[in-house]
């Protein structure tokens, strides 16, 4: 195969090349009705990257892309690395103050995909052209191969920049962690902006795969274009996992999904009874589970068939270390719950950096994600918490203080508490309780904060409080009022 042939140290435009060279006429990417063939695609990528050397783009440089799902997206990010620059994705739907934050962040020679009104004063590309000529640029190795963003436990945005450059024995071996292998076609049912699928497009990619980009995920179009294209690798989420199996059965079983050799989750617990159902519709072997922070000190992978031995497991570790730890700071005996502290191992260099956060770490390169859990005597790793202020909505990082601060900014809000409810559609679904000082009424409230957040994180349920949130020393009790509120409404376990 392919990929046995590639040396170390080739930058990802020399692999483009060398997959042209190999078929030129192979499709390598679809979006909609439009396919690029590997050659269209390195011709593209080559002009893109003449304009942005251009516009300044240079070794080491950032570039942001906040691009929807599109061939112009694909081609940005492949550009940047053709000249040795580092690709910042963010969310397209990000509102103009929470985006700026991020910009101002990355510091990027070059932002793309947003109005030139908003960028201040740095350079912009509004969209990437349809016709790009030849040009000339000087080819290089990005240093660190994505900065990738993610809220911070302080409601400010972070960044997460991988350490190591962009050169092909960074994605090969993902794609063999994952079970993905060369020459396949990848259904890419995720927003590139997300780590999960800006990482899957890139190693389909550099592995030889025909990618096929859809703009949003829709479930009856998910199993459309498996079928139509003879998708082998799909990337899916559980929420998506959810909507996918809560389609007419008739619709559901008449899509041919043969070709389908992985089904490839992560970003979110995915519930026992939805894994049963698909490990029952496509077969144990080709369900694979990955556990693992973009940060990627740690990662464990997990098949269905393994999974049937160990219901509710995410894995054995695959990649570094994973020990589970008293709040104290001690190993917990096998099978006991606590704390997971990663490392990528003793004496190994950190496989990340963070601008604008802090990890939380310990002695010896431990770093703690804040997630809770065990491990059985066979090293099965089980998750069965996370921090008790983060929400996960459809797969998405979501912090109370990020909308709490934002609220906070509402004239009328005296105090706020935000935490998450069960949701069996999105996992979680965030809930405001609001003391006013004067009447607003949720529409109010949701208007303001439309202005300041992103809209997977905009509250689905807003409560008044009757009375004072928070005591003299500023504390709210966050897990209490959950807690109420679940016990008022308890989820509903089981199938729909």
């Amino acid at each position: 195969m392919y990929v046995r042939y590639v040396e170390q140290g080739t930058t990802f435009l020399t692999v483009l090349r060398q997959l042209a060279a190999a078929d030129p006429g192979r499709p390598a990417l679809t979006w909609r009705d439009e396919t690029l063939t590997r050659a269209e695609l390195v011709q593209r990528v080559e002009g893109l990257a003449a304009l942005f050397a251009e516009r300044g783009v240079a070794q080491g440089s950032t570039v942001t892309i906040g691009l929807p799902n599109s061939v112009g997206f694909v081609l940005a990010m492949f550009a940047t690395w053709a000249l040795g620059a580092v690709p910042n994705p963010i969310s397209d739907r990000l509102p103009p103050l929470e985006r700026a934050a991020i910009v101002d962040l990355a510091d990027p020679a070059l932002v793309v995909g947003v109005p030139s009104a908003e960028s201040g004063s740095r350079p912009v590309l509004e969209a990437v052209p349809a016709q790009l000529p030849a040009g000339e640029f000087t080819p290089g190795v990005s240093p660190e191969w994505k900065l990738m963003t993610s809220g911070g436990s302080t409601g400010r945005p972070k960044l997460i920049a991988a350490s190591q450059p962009a050169v092909f024995e960074v994605a090969a071996p993902a794609g063999t962690l994952v079970r993905m292998r060369p020459d396949g076609c990848v259904l890419m049912t995720g927003p590139l902006a997300h780590n999960g699928p800006f990482a899957v497009a890139t190693t389909g990619l550099l592995l030889g795969n025909h990618v096929v980009l859809m703009p949003r995920f829709d479930p009856a179009q998910t199993l459309h274009l498996v079928e139509k294209h003879r998708v082998t690798y799909l990337f899916l989420v559980p929420t998506m996992m959810l909507r996918i199996w809560r389609l007419p059965q008739e619709v559901r079983l008449a899509a041919d999904v043969s070709s389908l050799e992985v089904a490839f989750h992560l970003a979110a617990p995915c519930p026992a009874w939805l894994k049963q159902a698909w490990i029952d519709w496509l077969g144990p072997e080709k369900i694979i589970e990955l556990y693992g922070g973009t940060e990627l000190q740690a990662v464990t992978v997990l098949s269905g068939t393994e999974w049937l031995e160990h219901r509710g497991s995410v894995g054995r570790t695959v990649l570094g270390e994973i020990e589970i730890r008293d709040p104290d700071g001690h190993p917990v005996p096998v099978g006991e719950e606590g704390e997971l502290w990663m490392r990528r191992g003793p004496q190994v260099s950190s496989p990340y950096r963070y601008i604008g956060a802090t990890a939380r770490s310990a002695p010896d390169g431990w770093e703690s994600l804040g997630d809770i859990g065990r491990v059985d005597a066979d090293g099965y790793v089980y998750i069965t918490d996370r921090l008790a202020d983060m929400i996960l909505v459809g797969g998405a990082n979501v912090y109370p203080a990020e909308i709490e601060a934002a609220l906070d900014e509402h004239p009328a809000v005296r105090s706020c508490c935000v935490f998450g409810l069960p949701d069996e559609d999105l996992g979680s679904k965030p809930c405001a309780i609001v003391e006013l000082s004067q009447p607003a009424t949720d529409e109010d409230l949701l208007a303001h904060l439309r202005q300041r957040l992103a809209p997977y994180k905009l509250p689905r349920v807003i409560e008044r409080a009757a009375t004072p949130l928070r005591d003299d020393a500023g504390k709210v009790r966050r897990s209490a009022l959950r807690a109420e509120r679940i016990a008022r409404h308890p989820p509903v376990a089981g199938r729909p």
